[in-house]
């Protein structure tokens, strides 16, 4: 793919063309040949189509790689030099997405008008998050807008890597199960009926399994669509149901104690918290703030209840670390003995992004082998229904077999 971009080096400005593979590769290129890259835009002469993308790009939505293009481009820009202002109206040039255009507009106005950046993120509380606007209010307090601005961008693109390496794990047996059902409704609604024809034909008597699937495979048969609208309209209600407030303790309950999937959620939510809380209170966020910003990132109720207890104990002056050792059942020991550690030498926010960086190489060894560990499961569940299938159709027949004899 071809890129243009304009970049800084030594204060001489460069523009110029370059293949990569996407932005990043881009921006990690010009690092490496000593240049500040300002501006990098896609050539239009690429026939490439991706659907995500213009979904996106027609229903108007930001998503993660968008900030994180935008935080990466802002903070180059204002390490060049640029004035906020400037480097805002750059910014909305470049950009293609409608609905970034005007929250571009928007931000320049509120900088021209005497306002802040963060106060003009915060109009925007659909795209940018709470983590986003505190850490960017802490960057202009401290003066260190641009330095802030690369951490919430790093921050952004680890919590994207990670989420993607979560849900590549879990497409391909997600892939198979949706595939084993379909396929399942298919061959309840059209071999089942006619085994079913032939065995009253013959008069055989049916064993209790075998004419419960036959009831199951005539209901299919007529009727398959209401059959696949109840499938998806099960799906639909299961899926607002998991992410409905009413429900989320129980199944956050579940899923930590589904084994392999439960350690995964613990590291994730672990690597999580400790990166979010680092990049707070690197940025000059105070540590309850921090704690409470970092409550609204985490999704599991049961690290949000802790969460909530870490924060009223450090308001009243106990020490941080304490409710992390007191719940070792979601937080691992490692994470309270480091948070004690840079409670101890001042360095909490470097201790806390390291239990974050070991906890992301777990899970991206541990989604490695996530498949090679599912894997064997699904062939025992597949296996079982196939097993039930073929015994309830062929006892019939050798009911049929021995009235022959």
């Amino acid at each position: 793919m071809l890129f243009s971009y304009t970049a800084k080096k030594d204060g001489v400005i460069v523009e110029d063309t370059i293949n990569a593979v996407d932005r990043f590769a881009v921006s990690r290129e010009l690092h490496s040949r000593g240049l500040v890259p300002l501006t990098i835009k896609e050539k239009g002469n690429t026939v490439s189509f991706n659907p995500m993308v213009f979904l996106n790009n027609f229903l108007g939505r930001v998503n993660q790689v968008d900030l994180i293009i935008f935080t990466r481009n802002l903070s180059g820009m204002l390490k060049a030099g640029l004035p906020l202002s400037r480097a805002l109206t750059v910014l909305e040039k470049q950009t293609e997405k409608p609905v970034f255009k005007k929250v571009f507009a928007t931000l320049s106005a509120e900088v021209n008008g005497g306002g802040t950046l963060s106060s003009g993120l915060a109009k925007f509380p659909n795209i940018f998050s709470k983590l986003f606007v505190s850490m960017t209010r802490a960057g202009e307090e401290s003066g260190n807008l641009s330095g802030v601005i690369s951490e919430v961008g790093m921050n952004l693109e680890k919590s994207h890597a990670l989420n993607r390496k979560v849900r590549g794990a879990l497409i391909y047996p997600g892939v198979i199960l949706s595939a084993m059902v379909v396929l399942g409704i298919l061959m309840f609604a059209f071999v089942v009926p006619t085994l079913a024809g032939t065995f009253k034909e013959l008069g055989v008597t049916l064993p209790t399994s075998t004419r419960v699937l036959i009831w199951v495979g005539n209901f299919f048969s007529n009727n398959l669509m209401l059959t696949f609208v109840i499938l998806f309209t099960f799906i639909f209600l299961a899926i607002r149901l998991l992410h409905s407030k009413f429900m989320a303790k129980y199944f956050d309950f579940i899923f930590l104690r589904i084994p392999a999937i439960g350690n995964l959620i613990k590291e994730l939510n672990t690597a999580r918290t400790a990166r979010t809380l680092s990049s707070l209170l690197f940025s000059g966020v105070s540590i309850v703030r921090a704690v409470e910003i970092t409550e609204d990132i985490v999704q599991n109720v049961y690290y949000k209840k802790v969460l909530q207890e870490a924060a009223a104990a450090t308001e009243k002056g106990a020490p941080f670390g304490k409710v992390f050792t007191a719940n070792p059942k979601l937080y691992p020991i490692m994470m309270s003995e480091m948070i004690e550690v840079g409670e101890e030498t001042g360095k909490l926010s470097d201790m806390l992004l390291q239990i974050a960086i070991f906890y992301e190489e777990e899970i991206e060894n541990k989604t490695k082998n996530l498949s090679t560990i599912i894997e064997p499961i699904l062939m025992l569940v597949i296996g079982a229904a196939v097993g039930f299938f073929a015994i309830s159709m062929i006892s019939p027949l050798y009911s049929i077999l021995g009235n022959i004899k």
